[in-house]
C-alpha cells in the first residue's frame, strides 16, 4: 500500500446549488443540546467562538479515485461551504499514513477533526494527541465499536451489525440457501461487521471469502474460481458498489445461477439495480456522512452541540434501493450525492 500521503487541499465555499442540496441534511441534527463538561471534550469547546476561517481537517482510510469516499469528500465540501470552513481533505489506505496524516493535522492547529476509524488500534494514540491539543474529534463511517471508548465527541455512520442483519433477513425473504460475503480489505472492522451481521440472521450458509480489493482481476480469478468449485452458491453479497459490477462478470464467467447484491451505491450500480443484474444495494449515504461530520465540528465550535449526545452514534444507514425504488435516487446518484 502507498504510504506517501496525497497532497492536501484547502477548499472554498462552492456555489449557492451545492449548499442547498447539503441543507435538508441538517434536520438531522435537529434536537442536538449543549453539552456538559466530559472528559472527551479537552480545550476545543469555546462555545460562542468566532466562526469565521475554522480549518477542519478530514482523514480517512479511502483509496485514492474510490467513488464512494469522492461522495463523503462532496457532502463535507458542502458543509464547509455553508458554513465557511476552510476544509482540507487528506486520506491515506495504510493506517500508518493514516495515523501520520492525524498528526500533521494537529501540528497544522486545525480547529476539528473528522476521521474514520477502519483499523481503530492504529487511530487510538494520534486522536489521543488530538485531544490533548484541545482539537474536537468527530468519528465517521468506520469504528462504530470504537469511537467513545477512543474519546470522539460524535459519531456518524452505519451500524455494520444492523446493516448486515438487515441483509441476511432480506436473503431468507428471497429464498436464497448459500451466501459468499465477499470482504474486499482484510482487517476492516467495518466489512467484517457486515459479514457478521449477515450470518447472524440468515437461514443458510454464509461463507466469506477474501479478496484484493485494489486488483479488480484477483477479485475476479477468485469470485469466478469459487462460483466453479460450488455450483450450490446461489448469492454473492460484495461490500462495495464497484466489487458487485465485477460480481456480476465473474458469475457469467463461472456459468453460475448465484444472484448478487451489494452495500453501497454509485450510479453505475444504480443501472444494474434497474437492468436486474444487481438484486438490491444497501445505500449508508456516504455523501451525509462527510456533510454531517464536517457541520458537526461547526456546530460544536460556534454553539456547543454535540449530536446523539455523546452516547449514540448518529446513523446514515441502512436504507435499501431495489428495483422498485431506485428511480427515486437515481438522479442523486447521478449526481454524485448518493
Amino acid at each position: 500500500m502507498n504510504t506517501t500521503p496525497p497532497p492536501r487541499t484547502s477548499l472554498r465555499p462552492g456555489s449557492l446549488r451545492t449548499a442547498a442540496l447539503a441543507c435538508a441534511a441538517l434536520l438531522l441534527l435537529a434536537g442536538c443540546s449543549g453539552a456538559d463538561d466530559d472528559s472527551r471534550l479537552g480545550a476545543g469547546a469555546a462555545a460562542g467562538s468566532d466562526a469565521a476561517g475554522l480549518k477542519v481537517a478530514l482523514i480517512t482510510h479511502g483509496g485514492e479515485g474510490d467513488a464512494f469516499w469522492e461522495r463523503v469528500r462532496k457532502g463535507a465540501e458542502a458543509a464547509a461551504a455553508k458554513d465557511g470552513i476552510v476544509l482540507t481533505y487528506a486520506n491515506d489506505s495504510d493506517p500508518a499514513g493514516q495515523a501520520r496524516l492525524v498528526r500533521e493535522a494537529i501540528g497544522d492547529r486545525v480547529d476539528g477533526i473528522a476521521v474514520t476509524l477502519a483499523k481503530p488500534a492504529a487511530m487510538k494514540a494520534p486522536v489521543a494527541a488530538a485531544r490533548a491539543a484541545g482539537i474536537p474529534v468527530v468519528g465517521l463511517n468506520s469504528g462504530i465499536d470504537a469511537w467513545k471508548s477512543q474519546g470522539l465527541l460524535e459519531y456518524f455512520g452505519q451500524d455494520e451489525i444492523v446493516a448486515g442483519e438487515a441483509v441476511g433477513t432480506k436473503l431468507n425473504g428471497l429464498k436464497a440457501r448459500h451466501t459468499l460475503c465477499v470482504v474486499h480489505e482484510r482487517g476492516n472492522v467495518a466489512l467484517e461487521a457486515r459479514c457478521a451481521g449477515v450470518r447472524k440472521t440468515f437461514g443458510g450458509e454464509t461463507e466469506n471469502v477474501y479478496v484484493e480489493g485494489t486488483d479488480p482481476e484477483a477479485v475476479d480469478t477468485v469470485l469466478t474460481a469459487r462460483l466453479r468449485q460450488d455450483p450450490g452458491i446461489d448469492e454473492v453479497v460484495t461490500l462495495g458498489a464497484q466489487f458487485a459490477l465485477d460480481a456480476v462478470d465473474s458469475v457469467k464467467a463461472a456459468g453460475s445461477r448465484a444472484r448478487i447484491a451489494t452495500f453501497d451505491l454509485d450510479d453505475d450500480l444504480v443501472k444494474a439495480i434497474r437492468s436486474g443484474s444487481v438484486q438490491f444495494a444497501v445505500d449508508q449515504q456516504p455523501y451525509l456522512q462527510g456533510y454531517l461530520a464536517v457541520d458537526a465540528l461547526w456546530l460544536y465550535r460556534t454553539n456547543g452541540n454535540i449530536s446523539g449526545g455523546g452516547v449514540a452514534p448518529v446513523l446514515t444507514g441502512p436504507a435499501f434501493v431495489t428495483r422498485t425504488n431506485v428511480a427515486a435516487v437515481a438522479g442523486f446518484a447521478a449526481a454524485g450525492t448518493r
